[in-house]
């Protein structure tokens, strides 16, 4: 029996997506920067690092999905900041999520290249999707795309990243680094579904936008 593959539509990702942004990244942001002129570096370190930590731990209490969005944030800002109090250094406290991006970028491309690409295993955080669907041979192309993408654009980001730390104010870098992030995201997610629908198109395979709330995934042809 033939299928049709039904792709989320960019708003229904977005939608899913956007309440791990904002708790995981555009809080922490918002906290650190109102508390950098408020009341210094260090408490600006400590509340944001405390908010990550408190949604984190209520999210395990609660037996709530904890995304992997928030468990990156969490580690990552633990990391830094302790880094940062340790050395008194805001250079190093900003300077290792530069590092860990190349690291993640790595990552992506030594996984596409053992066949097994992370993207796939990140899916979940941004449009659920069953077992089936997710080995079908284009939807499988489609992750090895995106982890490629996603390499790429960890190294672009990195570079960026360094320009703007050691030319920018504070306040300027959090926010233009605040915002590469989702930016790069969108870049990335709508490359590879324009990719996805021009390659199901020469493989014959039907693909269609999902309706609003509508199921996404692998169905009969003729649903």
């Amino acid at each position: 029996m033939q299928h049709t593959i039904v792709i989320p539509r960019l708003r229904d990702i977005a939608r899913h997506a956007l309440p791990n942004i904002v708790e995981g990244r555009l809080v922490p942001l918002v906290l650190f920067i109102a508390f950098l002129e408020i009341a210094g570096t260090l408490w600006a370190l400590l509340i944001a690092l405390a908010w990550t930590l408190a949604c984190l731990a209520y999210r395990v209490a609660t037996g709530r999905r904890v995304p992997g969005l928030i468990v990156v944030s969490a580690v990552a800002l633990t990391a830094r900041t302790i880094a940062a109090l340790v050395t008194g250094s805001m250079v190093v406290y900003f300077i290792q999520p530069t590092i860990s991006t190349v690291l993640i970028g790595t990552a992506f491309l030594v996984s596409t290249l053992a066949g097994r690409p992370l993207a796939a295993r990140l899916a979940d955080d941004i449009v659920p999707l069953d077992a089936a669907t997710k080995a079908h041979p284009l939807v499988r192309q489609f992750f090895v795309r995106l982890s490629l993408l996603w390499s790429l654009t960890s190294v672009i980001n990195a570079l960026i990243t360094l320009w703007l730390l050691f030319t920018q104010s504070i306040t300027t870098f959090m926010v233009v680094k605040s915002a590469m992030g989702p930016g790069f995201g969108i870049v990335m997610i709508t490359t590879a579904l324009l990719w996805f629908r021009h390659a199901a198109e020469r493989q014959q395979v039907r693909v269609q936008w999902a309706a609003a709330g509508g199921r996404c995934g692998l169905v009969p042809a003729s649903a």
